[in-house]
């Protein structure tokens, strides 16, 4: 949903300043847009392309086909609008600044509300596994069981067999997560909505496992 900052006509001049950094396909306009919301709000080509036909109509800009993408500039005319708005595209900057807030303050309560559940989540799996634990051990077979092994180097077998595997599953996570991050860097640069999501989520994923361990 296209954020209240964009009033009528606002989305328009800003599309005459970004332009006025240089030419620009559409696709490279809608990016320099989300960038500039932080990744938090990204137009749709039906939002954009129809404010640069209206823009081409007016003179404002002019465009070049190069193989399948029109390459949009802004001309003499435009350059005029623009000059003539310079305070109203200032206002625009300071809204757009204000909306980017609101949208990341929003982000961060969805994100927060969502790892309460993650952690009730992870705290109800942790107790399913404990109690079928407890449950296989008052169940294992007593009668031909091979030799009893002492209680404490049975506990420490098992303890660093265990221990093994959950660093193994760390390890396993955090390369996971590792080849997303890059895989994703190399297609575009990593926003800091991004990297406040994975901070927080990472933060209560610790919580969660140190709760679960401390009521082991």
């Amino acid at each position: 949903m296209t954020p209240p900052v964009f009033q009528h006509g606002a989305l328009r001049l800003y599309l005459l300043a970004l332009l006025e950094d240089g030419p620009r396909h559409g696709y490279e306009l809608i990016k320099s847009l989300s960038d500039r919301f932080g990744g938090t709000y990204a137009p749709s080509p039906g939002t954009i392309y129809p404010r640069l036909a209206k823009l081409l109509e007016e003179g404002l800009i002019a465009a070049e086909s190069t193989g399948r993408r029109s390459v949009y500039r802004i001309t003499e005319a435009g350059r005029r609008e623009l000059d003539a708005r310079r305070d109203e595209l200032a206002g625009v900057e300071r809204d757009i600044s204000a909306s980017v807030k609101r949208l990341a303050d929003s982000l961060r309560e969805d994100l927060r509300t969502s790892m309460r559940g993650l952690r009730a989540d992870l705290a109800a799996t942790a107790e399913t596994a404990r109690q079928a634990a407890r449950t296989a051990r008052r169940e294992a077979p007593t009668k031909g069981s091979p030799p009893r092994v002492p209680a404490s180097e049975r506990f420490s077998t098992e303890s660093q067999g265990r221990l093994k595997e959950a660093e193994m599953l760390l390890q396993a996570f955090r390369d996971d997560v590792r080849v997303e991050l890059r895989t994703h860097s190399a297609r575009e640069p990593i926003t800091e909505v991004t990297l406040e999501t994975l901070r927080t989520v990472l933060d209560q994923a610790r919580i969660a496992v140190r709760n679960s361990l401390r009521r082991t």
